[in-house]
């Protein structure tokens, strides 16, 4: 590919097309690395929804251990989002090209980590799986805000119900039946691009999800592999011209 086209992807300066593109690569990975978590650890690590609902639930029952656990998955997701504003804002006050490339390398990084881990998960599932669940909830809440910050929050990559909810309330405007024919009142019609990237963004997902878990299955924590390597793809170049910028 270009270097253009690759620096396209994190640059500073952004296009709804550049945004919508990395957005649906990091809503596949998202969706891969959702699905793998799962099969090494049997949790969901991408939608905060059902950890807080839990954490209700394990609470009203008294059960302390499920709480603790509840607890680290929210924190981790948070300071995971916490992290990415921390980087991408100390890149942008340095004018850097890779302010929005920081976040997606560490990401890399974190996943390969993971890979790691979850290799020991057998040894000691006490120990590693409390780790693993705490360092994918990181790893989400790191992308999600991520690109939530480059889009103005236009995308999310990390969980559907958002998506899946904003695709119904186009399709409901899609389907409407426009028989007013009062001169004040306007139409209703839906935002048919916004309708396509959305669709675009669940398809990614849940097509992660099949490469994620049929990854898992067959090779194991090698999957994170490739996983990382995209990553670094979309966020090598800008990096590379920080540098080159310095020697310079």
């Amino acid at each position: 590919m270009p270097l253009n086209y690759l620096r396209s992807f994190t640059r500073p300066e952004r296009t709804g097309e550049s945004n919508r593109r990395l957005g649906r690569w990091l809503a596949f990975i998202a969706g891969a690395a959702n699905a793998g978590g799962f099969l090494a650890v049997g949790q969901y690590t991408s939608h905060m929804s059902g950890v807080v609902s839990a954490l209700a639930d394990n609470l009203s029952l008294g059960d302390a251990g499920l709480v603790v656990a509840g607890l680290s998955s929210l924190v981790a997701f948070m300071s995971g989002a916490a992290t990415s504003a921390i980087m991408i804002n100390w890149g942008r006050r340095r004018a850097a090209q890779s302010e929005y490339a920081l976040p997606l390398l560490l990401e890399a990084a974190l996943l390969l980590l993971f890979g790691l881990i979850g290799a020991n998960l057998e040894g000691d599932r006490i120990l590693f799986v409390p780790a693993t669940v705490a360092l994918l909830c990181f790893v989400m809440g790191l992308q999600n805000a991520m690109i939530t910050k480059i889009s103005k929050a236009e995308i999310r990559t990390t969980h559907v119900t958002g998506l899946v909810t904003d695709i119904g309330i186009e399709l409901g405007k899609l389907v409407y039946w426009n028989t007013s024919h009062n001169e004040g009142t306007r139409a209703v019609k839906a935002d048919r691009s916004k309708l396509r990237l959305l669709a675009s963004l669940l398809g990614m997902f849940f097509t992660g999800g099949i490469a994620g878990a049929m990854g898992f299955k067959h090779v194991g924590f090698i999957a994170t592999i490739p996983l990382a390597a995209m990553l670094v793809v979309l966020a090598v170049v800008p990096l590379v011209d920080d540098l080159v910028g310095q020697r310079h």
